[in-house]
């Protein structure tokens, strides 16, 4: 299955409504028309690799398909990346054309580093030609959507995936989980690979319904804040049957609910994903009966790599893995084969390998359960589902002579906080947030340091916390100012 379009038109039921926005609705004819009347004008452009930075939107699936009906790779522009982030993606993908929502963001963000031959409206978005494509790096053969990772350092790496990949993962996701007439609303922005693959193309799969509400209708503001209150009127109003929710909004929904908001009955389906989900978070989820199933997977495995679900549900696990994957475990790594990336942006050595080491540490139960027990390198994953290294956010704010040290903490948390030490201890509290303004300037929101403490004595002074050549054991300073780290939550 190359294609989605080719599926929906097999569908008998044309006059059906299946995508839903606060404006506008369309039936399965309308969509399937707008998406190749699309198709055409793209094909006609000769664009070959198309950029998409924008909002939630039906215009944003319609763009979707129509690269897919038109064999236009397409890669989403994460929204909450930096202008470096931005950047990186311009200088290593060989991005011929852009459609955005607003040209004059693009043309000042990248006005040094490419030119424009071309500029119209299409479809909602600015569509800007580039003269010259943005970098000459090839990519592996079938590449049909590049998905960034989400910036873990300033260079997010490009995961290369093929439209069958995708559609594949989306229809073992519909025969898994089995939800019958699904209404699917998409709360998650549509450039994060879960919510395009769970959210979109698994209920059309399936003869189901797409609700694509604007990320602002949802109560985001940016990519880490949230009204909570109009958050929930989304689900209340639109009534659906599934949704894709971070750690981070499941606390906001279970927080709702313990205040006497009701989920709608129609509500039979909420998959967990992005990162770890604490087991004090799953019990409250389970005790106050809200249809919750936790999964795990990764862009570099096409998304869902395993999942519970109604029928096999372990509380705790990450869930069975998808029946086209084959999970086997080295030194407890996990690795992952079948169905996995083409291979990395601009990494020829990565291209067509056979399985995929994730680089996290789990076991598999004698009754086919995952359990995801840690991860081999030192990467932070917000609550929000953000993925961040430490070390990246810690040299920006290093940058400062007078901060000497930086440990950045944040695994599983809303936000970003730093222990520091500094070359002078009569440097005032004002001074020092100045400093970290400054660095948080230079980062994503998600990235930032919120809140921080400054050490009374100098990591390096402990040799229990710090390793012979100077490198920060940080399990062993997590444990140590154990209290300090919490109180910066509390």
């Amino acid at each position: 299955m190359e294609n989605l379009l080719t599926q929906l038109k097999s569908s008998s039921r044309e006059k059906r409504l299946i995508a839903h926005s606060a404006n506008q609705s369309l039936t399965t004819a309308d969509l399937i028309g707008r998406c190749e009347r699309l198709a055409e004008l793209l094909t006609e452009k000769k664009i070959k690799v198309l950029s998409l930075h924008g909002d939630n939107s039906i215009n944003w699936l319609i763009i979707d398909l129509a690269c897919q009906q038109a064999k236009i790779c397409l890669i989403p522009l994460p929204t909450f990346f930096s202008k470096n982030q931005l950047e990186h993606i311009f200088d290593t993908a060989p991005i011929d054309a852009i459609l955005a929502m607003q040209d004059d963001f693009f043309i000042s963000l990248l006005t040094d580093k490419i030119s424009f031959s071309q500029k119209t409206i299409l479809s909602g978005y600015h569509l800007l030609i580039l003269k010259h494509a943005s970098s000459s790096n090839s990519l592996p053969k079938n590449t049909q959507k590049i998905t960034f990772t989400s910036g873990s350092t300033g260079k997010p790496k490009g995961v290369c995936l093929s439209n069958h990949q995708l559609l594949e993962k989306a229809k073992m996701l519909a025969e898994t989980i089995e939800l019958k007439n699904q209404r699917h609303l998409c709360l998650l922005p549509l450039s994060t690979l879960l919510e395009n693959v769970a959210g979109l193309y698994m209920p059309l799969l399936s003869n189901g319904e797409v609700i694509i509400p604007s990320l602002l209708e949802n109560g985001f503001y940016g990519s880490s804040s949230l009204d909570c209150e109009k958050f929930c009127q989304s689900i209340s109003h639109h009534k659906p049957s599934s949704i894709i929710l971070t750690p981070q909004l499941l606390t906001v929904l279970i927080s709702a609910v313990e205040a006497g908001w009701s989920l709608p009955t129609s509500l039979e389906f909420i998959a967990v994903g992005g990162s770890k989900l604490s087991q004090h978070l799953l019990t409250q989820a389970h005790n106050l009966a809200l249809p919750v199933y936790e999964g795990y997977g990764l862009s570099e495995c096409g998304s869902v790599i395993s999942l519970n679900t109604a029928g096999h549900n372990k509380l705790g696990s990450c869930g069975k893995p998808l029946a086209h994957l084959n999970i086997t475990l080295d030194d407890n790594e996990i690795i992952v084969s079948g169905h996995t990336m083409l291979g990395y942006l601009g990494d020829s050595d990565s291209w067509n390998k056979k399985q995929f080491r994730t680089g996290d540490l789990g076991s598999l139960s004698n009754d086919g359960y995952l359990t995801i027990n840690g991860r081999k390198k030192n990467l932070l994953i917000s609550s929000f589902g953000r993925n961040i290294n430490p070390e990246w956010v810690e040299s920006e704010i290093l940058s400062h002579p007078s901060i000497t040290e930086c440990i950045v903490l944040g695994d599983e948390k809303p936000y970003c906080i730093a222990l520091l030490s500094t070359q002078n201890s009569e440097n005032n509290d004002a001074a020092l947030q100045q400093l970290i303004d400054i660095s948080n300037a230079r980062l994503p929101d998600y990235a930032r340091v919120k809140r921080w403490h400054r050490l009374s004595h100098p990591l390096a002074t402990q040799k229990e916390l710090m390793t012979e050549n100077g490198r920060p054991r940080r399990q062993a300073i997590e444990a140590q100012y154990q209290h300090n780290i919490e109180s910066l939550y509390s």
